[in-house]
């Protein structure tokens, strides 16, 4: 059984889909695993403690001031005991209340005390889950470490209401749970060693108003400091301008232009691993206009460019700062592998990432991303999946790289 000997926390809270929770707890349990659930208030208005306890075969956690469950410090055992914290369904108003740190029942409580893994299987109308509110609440916890099963597009409860943000069915939050526990790298995998990591796009001035850039979102080097943190490393996280919160538990250094990402890319040097993520421009305009360039009738400005700074190859040759290991990613339109393979020899950098960002894939700004790891040996092809599971096997396959303590 796939989850034999795993403790998970159920956390239920209060919407019409938590009659879902009631099934999510038998497929939990059939895979070996041992559940324990704490119910809301609002919850209890849906399902009833008792039909929990029936399922689960143990009286569900509903209050944080119980005498008899606190006599043993009852919610600090319960954050610190399971293997991972799932909370389906996850309401808008309880994300909110993660968010701020809120600890005003035992499910906050809970959480705001736990260290372990947190899964949100999200469940509202479709306009709260789109409202801007939620979509920050999101992105912040997701900086936080969190992760989340869903929500799916369907018929909403509500007759007529229909859109993103059913519940995931049962089924797929045990198998996000389980890729949770198995998939992602163990808390100490890279303990004792430093990562430094680029992400995002560079701005490269025009004018006091206009600049080069592109279209990088800043998602999969974000979501690989996040995730390199989350395996014990020290991080230094070197991000161009993205709308993007910092990761928790990361140093965030914000720059703008690539000889900026390169001057604090050195500072933070030495390191043992140095991932490029970031999108870095190739050219600058070489004499920036001080003030706005001014549109004249029939007239076309003239701009000249010189060539930036290569981060990339510049540490990969460095002196006597190099680290153990260097990564480049390599965003393509064309030819993926042999383009990946002249860039690898050509920076003398040790693996290189490659994804394909020609017109119709969702590379730049999506969620997703499929790659390819070049090294000078072999290439390892991966298949499409989120950016948080590609930093979570690029994260492994570095730990795995550097071996012991630094």
């Amino acid at each position: 059984m796939p989850l034999q000997g795993k403790k998970i926390l159920l956390v239920i809270a209060g919407g019409i889909a938590a009659y879902k929770s009631l099934d999510l707890i038998r497929r939990l349990r059939e895979r070996g695993a041992k559940v324990r659930v704490i119910m809301t208030r609002a919850a209890q208005e849906f399902i009833t403690p008792l039909a929990v306890g029936a399922v689960t075969g143990e009286r569900p956690f509903t209050e944080l001031f119980d005498l008899a469950a606190e006599f043993d410090i009852g919610h600090i055992r319960l954050a610190r005991e399971p293997d991972l914290i799932a909370v389906a369904p996850a309401t808008a108003d309880f994300m909110a209340k993660l968010v701020h740190g809120r600890g005003d029942d035992l499910a906050s409580t809970v959480l705001l005390a736990t260290d372990r893994r947190i899964l949100l299987a999200p469940a509202m109308n479709p306009a709260m889950w789109a409202n801007p509110a939620t979509r920050r609440n999101v992105e912040r916890l997701q900086a936080d470490g969190v992760t989340f099963a869903g929500p799916d597009a369907g018929e909403m409860a509500e007759s007529g209401e229909r859109g993103v943000g059913r519940m995931s069915e049962p089924l797929a939050i045990v198998a996000a749970i389980e890729k949770n526990l198995f998939d992602l790298p163990a808390r100490d995998a890279l303990a004792g060693k430093k990562i430094v990591v680029t992400s995002g796009p560079t701005r490269e001035p025009i004018d006091p108003v206009r600049y080069i850039s592109n279209h990088s979102s800043g998602k999969q080097g974000h979501a690989l400091a996040r995730m390199a943190a989350q395996a014990g490393a020290e991080v230094v996280l070197v991000s161009g301008p993205v709308s993007l919160p910092d990761p928790s538990g990361v140093k965030t250094i914000h720059v703008e232009t690539a000889a900026q990402m390169l001057h604090a890319t050195e500072g933070a040097l030495p390191a043992d691993a140095a991932i490029f993520a970031a999108a870095v421009a190739d050219w600058r305009v070489a004499n920036e206009a001080s003030q706005k360039m001014k549109k004249a009738a029939g007239k076309l400005p003239t701009l000249s460019f010189a060539e930036n700074p290569d981060i990339l190859a510049t540490i990969s040759r460095h002196s006597n700062l190099r680290p153990r290991l260097v990564i480049g990613f390599a965003a393509e339109t064309e030819n993926l592998i042999e383009n990946a393979r002249a860039k690898l020899l050509k920076k003398g950098c040790d693996w290189i990432v490659a994804n394909d960002v020609s017109t119709g894939t969702s590379t730049f700004g999506g969620t997703s991303n499929e790659v390819h790891i070049v090294t000078q040996a072999s290439v390892d092809s991966w298949p499409m999946q989120t950016k948080e599971s590609v930093a979570a096997g690029l994260i492994k396959k570095i730990a795995a790289s550097l071996g012991g303590a630094r």
